[in-house]
């Protein structure tokens, strides 16, 4: 597969018609990550609740399968209880890196991103977002912990 063939009808569909949430005015935790290898940035804000993620916002600065990627998980993620979330960033870093499946379900657009697999130097920003959330909810679970012995 050539890469100009990466960037599907789809993937540039749903890049162009993302859903900018915006960044949070009192999240839980925050997380900033940057992709060195092409400088693409997210910032994402959640507030966990219970276990579950009620609230999310994002600002991304990627090429189109980061902002794809970014898109998905805006449009999915409210609701999404915190280990499920840690999980299917695995199963993304395993579908990209050991050809592992693609996620089903509410998820399912995740499949679209399949073929970046076949170009390791644009898993960074396919997976920044994953990153990001994981970072967040990693501080999430640390704060909550302090804030529990205080």
């Amino acid at each position: 597969m050539a890469l100009i063939e990466l960037y599907s009808d789809k993937i540039l569909d749903i890049a162009a018609n993302a859903l900018q949430p915006g960044r949070l005015p009192a999240p839980d935790a925050s997380s900033r990550k940057v992709s060195r290898i092409c400088g693409s940035v997210i910032e994402v804000d959640i507030v966990v609740s219970d276990g579950v993620i009620t609230s999310y916002g994002h600002e991304v600065s990627a090429c189109a399968l980061g902002q794809t990627s970014a898109a998905i998980v805006a449009r999915e993620i409210v609701g999404t209880r915190a280990d499920d979330f840690l999980a299917l960033a695995k199963q993304m870093r395993e579908m990209l890196k050991a050809e592992g499946a693609p996620p089903d379900g509410r998820w399912s657009d995740l499949v679209y991103l399949e073929p970046v697999r076949e170009f390791p130097a644009r898993h960074a920003s396919t997976l920044l977002v994953f990153d990001a959330v994981v970072d967040a909810i990693e501080k999430t679970s640390i704060e909550q912990i302090i804030t529990s012995k205080i």
